[in-house]
Order: C-alpha cells, then sequence, then structure tokens
C-alpha cells in the first residue's frame, strides 16, 4: 500500500523546484508509505509524479515506484494491490513480455503498455489509485478502482493540475486555493461524510470509483473525465441474468467464490493475518484464509471492557474452532481520549463515523504484529445485512399506506420515551429474552423507526440521515445515488444507495484512513467484484427475508463456523459516545460547541445545537451521533481554519 501525488503546470518548471515539490507531497504521505519514496520529473519539465511505499510484494529495488515500462512510454505511481497480477503475469509473457522483478505495480505498467489503459483495468482485479504518464501522446491519466478502497483527490485550477492520495498533499501546492464548500460542510452534517464527488473545498474533487481521468495540456490544461468501469452497468448485466437459487443452492455456488476471493488476497511478502470480531462476515474469511493460507494464520482483535465494547470472548470462540495463532490485545478507555484529539488529523477531512475511533485503535494495535491485514467490510452491502435492509425497505413500504394524521401521531407516540428509558426497559427484559433475540442499542433502533413513521420521504435517506436537512442552513450535497433501467426491489433500492455512496464515502474512507495512519494494509474479499456480480443476480429472497439479512452468508457460516456465532444478532462497532459526551468528553466538548464556527458560517441552526447538547445533557434524548458530527467538524475546522467559500 501506498500514496500517491503529483502535478501538471502549463508552463514548464525548474526542474530542481519540481523534485522539491514532489517531496513537500509526498512527506505528507509518508504514514502511507513509510518504507521510501522518490519522485518522477518529465522531459518537458511539466509533469511531477511523486511516490511514498509501504512495500509489500517483491520488497526488492525491483520494486521501487515510480515505475518505467520497458518501453519508456508509460510511468506509473500506483497505490493498491493486484491480486490477480500473477494471471495477468503470464497472459502478458505469452506476448513477449520480459520482467524484471515481482511486483505487480510492474505487471500492471506491462499491461497499460501492451494493452492500453481500458484493457489492462478490465483485466485487473484488485483495489488501487494510479497515475500513469504516456510520454508518447503526453496525457496523463488516474484511475480508482472499481468500488472506491483507494482514495484519489484532484483539482484544475488556472494552470496547475493536482493529485493525491489524501487533501493534505494538495496543501504544500503554491496557487491551490483551499476554501470550504458550504454545501460539502452541510452534507457531511446530515450524513457524518462528504459524498463524492465533492471535497470539503470548493473545487477540489474524489475521482468516482471505476473514474478514469485524462488530463492533457498546451498552454492550458484540459481535464476528461468518464467510468473505466459502472456500478450500474454490472448491475444492470447481473439483473439481466437473474438466477432462481434457493438460499441453499445459492450457499453451494457462494462457498468456492468466497474462497477464491480469500485466496487471491494471501500473497504477501510481510506478515499477514486477519481481523476477528466474532460477527459473520470477519469470521468468515478468517475461516477461508486459514483453510487456504498453508500454514497457522494470525487472527487478532481488541478488547475494551471498561468502554463497554468486548467482542474478544466471541473471537476467542471462532479462533479457538478455527486454530488460528489468535492476539487479543487490551485496550483502555484512556487510549480512546487520548487518540480523539488526532481524529481530524488523521483523516484530513471532516468525518463522523464514531467507529472511526475503535477502527484506528484496533489499525495501530494490529500494526505492532502485522503488514497486512484481511478484514471483513463490504458483507452489508452485498447481502443486505444493515437493520434498514431487513426491516426498513418493508416496513417504509407498508407505512406508505397509512394516511398522513395516523402516522405522524404514531410517530409522536414512539418518539416520546428518550431512547434512555427504552434502553432501561430493554435491560429488564432481556434478562428473559435469549441472547439470539435480544435486540442492541433498541433505545436509538426505536428513534429511527419513529423518523422512519413520521416521513413520507425517500426512505434511505430517512434512515441514513444524522441531521435533518431542515437543520442546515446550507443545501447539503447529496450522495451519488444512480438509478438503474429495470425495476427492482425496496430493499434493493436501499442496497443501491449503501454500494454507491455509504460504502466508498463512509466505510471505506473509514478503513483507508485508520489503516493508512497506521502503515497497515487491509484487504477485504468480500469486495471481490465477482461476488458483486453473483450477488445481484441472486432473487432478494436468498440475502434477507423476515426480518433477517445475509441469509446465504449465514447458511455458508453454518458450514465452517460455530452454531452460537451465526445466530449472534449484528453487533456494532461504535464507542460508548452517549455517556462519554456526559462524563469524560463534556469539557471538550462544550469548549468545541461554545462558539462553533459551522453555526456562524451559516451551516446548521444554532439554536438546534443548544437544543440538541442539552436534551443530551439530560438525558431525554440520545444525540451522540448528531453532536458527534458537529464536534467532528468543529474539531477539523479549530486544525486546519482554512477560509470558507463565499455563498
Amino acid at each position: 500500500m501506498c500514496g500517491i501525488a503529483g502535478l501538471i503546470t502549463a508552463a514548464p518548471i525548474d526542474l530542481d523546484h519540481g523534485v522539491r515539490l514532489a517531496a513537500s507531497m509526498s512527506d505528507t504521505l509518508l504514514h502511507r508509505g513509510p518504507d521510501e519514496g522518490d519522485s518522477y520529473v518529465d522531459p518537458s519539465r511539466r509533469v511531477v509524479l511523486a511516490h511514498r511505499r509501504l512495500a509489500i510484494i517483491d520488497l526488492s529495488p525491483a520494486g521501487h515506484q515510480p515505475m518505467t515500462s520497458r518501453s519508456g512510454r508509460w510511468t506509473v505511481v500506483f497505490n493498491g494491490e493486484i491480486y490477480n497480477h500473477e494471471s495477468v503475469r503470464s497472459e502478458l509473457a505469452g506476448t513477449g513480455a520480459v520482467f524484471r522483478g515481482r511486483s505487480d505495480t510492474e505487471t500492471l505498467v506491462e499491461a497499460i503498455d501492451r494493452w492500453g489503459i481500458q484493457g489492462a483495468l478490465e483485466r485487473t482485479n484488485g483495489m488501487f489509485a494510479l497515475a500513469a504518464w504516456d510520454d508518447v501522446d503526453h496525457r496523463l491519466l488516474l484511475a480508482r478502482d472499481r468500488l472506491g478502497e483507494k482514495p484519489l483527490y484532484w483539482t484544475r485550477q488556472g494552470s496547475t493540475f493536482a493529485f493525491a492520495s489524501e487533501l493534505r498533499a494538495l496543501r504544500v501546492v503554491p496557487g491551490i486555493d483551499l476554501r470550504i464548500d458550504a454545501g460539502a460542510a452541510a452534507a457531511m452534517l446530515r450524513w457524518s461524510f462528504v459524498p463524492h464527488p465533492a471535497t470539503i473545498y470548493d473545487g477540489v474533487r474524489q475521482l468516482a470509483p471505476g473514474g478514469l481521468l485524462e488530463v492533457t495540456f498546451d498552454d492550458h490544461v484540459y481535464v476528461h473525465e468518464r467510468q473505466w468501469w459502472s456500478l450500474t452497468d454490472t448491475i444492470e448485466r447481473s439483473l439481466g441474468s437473474p438466477s432462481n437459487n434457493t438460499v441453499e443452492s445459492a450457499a453451494d455456488e457462494l462457498e468456492p467464490l468466497l474462497a477464491e476471493a480469500v485466496g487471491s488476497r494471501l500473497q504477501s511478502d510481510v506478515p499477514l493475518g486477519a481481523f476477528l470480531s466474532g460477527g459473520i462476515d470477519s469470521s468468515l474469511v478468517a475461516a477461508f484464509a486459514q483453510r487456504a493460507g498453508g500454514g497457522t494464520l494470525r487472527t487478532f482483535t481488541i478488547s475494551m471492557p471498561d468502554i463497554g465494547f468486548d467482542e474478544s470472548g466471541h473471537a476467542t470462540a471462532v479462533a479457538r474452532h478455527l486454530g488460528t495463532d489468535h492476539t487479543t490485545v487490551q485496550l483502555r478507555a484512556a487510549d480512546a481520549f487520548e487518540l480523539i484529539p488526532q481524529l481530524p488529523a488523521i483523516w484530513d477531512e471532516p468525518f463522523a463515523d464514531p467507529s472511526m475511533l475503535p477502527t484506528a485503535l484496533l489499525c495501530s494495535a494490529a500494526r505492532t504484529r502485522l503488514t497486512v491485514c484481511l478484514g471483513g467490510d463490504g458483507g452489508d452491502e452485498l447481502f443486505a445485512g444493515y437493520n434498514r435492509h431487513a426491516l426498513g425497505a418493508s416496513m417504509h413500504r407498508r407505512l406508505l399506506r397509512v394516511p398522513n394524521s395516523v402516522r405522524r401521531a404514531g410517530a409522536a407516540a414512539v418518539l416520546w420515551p428518550s431512547p434512555a428509558a427504552v434502553d432501561r426497559v430493554a435491560d429488564v427484559a432481556n434478562r428473559v429474552i435469549p441472547a439470539s433475540r435480544q435486540i442492541p442499542n433498541l433505545g436509538d433502533k426505536v428513534q429511527k423507526a419513529g423518523s422512519l413513521l413520521g416521513s413520507r420521504d425517500d426512505a434511505w435517506a430517512t434512515l441514513a440521515q444524522i441531521w435533518p436537512q431542515s437543520a442546515l442552513g446550507a443545501e447539503a450535497s447529496g450522495p451519488s445515488v444512480p438509478t438503474l433501467a429495470r425495476p427492482i426491489d425496496s430493499v434493493e433500492q436501499m442496497m443501491l444507495a449503501d454500494t454507491s455512496s455509504v460504502l466508498p464515502d463512509q466505510m471505506l474512507v473509514k478503513l483507508d484512513r485508520a489503516s493508512m495512519a497506521a502503515s497497515l494494509e487491509v484487504r477485504a474479499p468480500l469486495l471481490d467484484h465477482r461476488l458483486l456480480e453473483w450477488a445481484w443476480r441472486q432473487p432478494i429472497g436468498v440475502k434477507t427475508s423476515g426480518g433477517v439479512g445475509k441469509l446465504v452468508l449465514r447458511r455458508v457460516a453454518e458450514r465452517v463456523l460455530p452454531p452460537e456465532i451465526v445466530r449472534r444478532p449484528k453487533m456494532g462497532f461504535d464507542p460508548p459516545l452517549a455517556g462519554w459526551l456526559r462524563n469524560e468528553l463534556k469539557p471538550w466538548a462544550a469548549d468545541l460547541l461554545a462558539d462553533p464556527q459551522s453555526v456562524s458560517e451559516g451551516w446548521i441552526d444554532g439554536a438546534e445545537v443548544q437544543r440538541a447538547w442539552s436534551e443530551h445533557l439530560s438525558g431525554t434524548r440520545n444525540w451522540e451521533y448528531r453532536l458527534w458530527g458537529v464536534l467532528m467538524l468543529e474539531a477539523w475546522l479549530a486544525q486546519h481554519d482554512p477560509p470558507v467559500t463565499d455563498r
């Protein structure tokens, strides 16, 4: 895993200046590639490429970047892994290609040289962001993987085009004007993340998942953006060849696909292991990795019992069942509190998923023993694992038949008790209810149900949003949710929204920044694009039915995991923010909320923020997610203090 950056200027630059500028951009990305760094300045002195390397495959100098093809035409900087690079390399060798080393980067640059960018990328199975300079046609190509596992940002301002793996590298480029986009700030408050292609900065964009950018120049710089891979086209093709599988027959098909996806991600010249939370997704990945690895897999979990989060017992049970070499690292609440002030710097852009905190702690702890980890990300999006998939869509469909007046009255009744009061009742009931039928965080889920009951808006937006648009002073940038020509089920509509936006903009941003801050590579076998294609061919009843999600994954899990793991209800990875904000974090939060810049800039209603803070402190409502969003934005502003776009 690595960090990349670079720029194009309309006029030649001094060679030494280009090298220094590349070094400045590269230095900001040291955490993404601590092993080595270098740069390239093209002969015209108008193109600069910078690279930081975290060496995973071929640790020798033959894996060094920037890397130029044997023909001399293409020079590449690459961040990611091509899991099928050996088969691609074999195909290239059949056409006469000769290789100097074993790295997947060399395979990629020679594939681009042989087949062009489209032909090369279509042959890949991997996660990546890359820049490829064509010294014959004098153009720069940027590309991002299918589902957006690796980030890539770019901006064109005046006579300069610049790109980087993270926004921080753009801040050191002279002449780049970085001003906050009010719509993006409002979007972060509404969704807890900034949806692509927007960024927090006006005029700076994220390259979309599956995106390809071509940059050319004469006296000016020109940019053309298109998709080399399309989620909607892929889903349309899958829907066009539907399966009539039952859950059992689907599990028969899925099991070897999972084994192949996991097995292809085990190649590494450095220590490799797997995260193990004791949930279905990570446990399945660990099970297939242990089966395919040819040795004892290292598995890793964290235990934080003093902050109310401890799945280490479940993880240990899975590890014992699988026979892995398992490590549990004990963390204290103090570890979490010490990390909170660093979160804005780690994420580099305002971001407010509360599980960012334990994810960062997990990655940091894992890096002490591993360089590469497998994770279970993607199972919810591909196999209908979120509560809003299993319950929300069908509930909303039925509620739309109820008159508005009845729905509003029902919503008021449901929302009247505080989440804390609901949780107290649930705690009493759980003394006699089997663990497999208990609902974690019931108070918050009742609040979501009440919001859905009172809304006639899009069900996904109602359930996914943190702050409603009515509380925001600027129109929030909306997630890039595509439409399909073929009709799909309401649950599939939610899955499409989550896969196209929440996955790349929230879940994978969380994973990328947390892991890269620790110089740890995390691979997600469940995001293999072949699994996505297969999942969308399956009838919805294979994925969710009767309020239970991930049915086919559960059926496969029954074959390889202890039954108590398969029966466990879905658990979140969020820390106990509600209590922290009323106690340990209260002084920190009160200071940030005393004079919030998000209010003074008009991005959010100050009265709504203060009401949420007051109600939360009193315990009448649990507004931890809303408050966390405001606090993360304010903490980021306090660290970066950028100017604001005029509205």
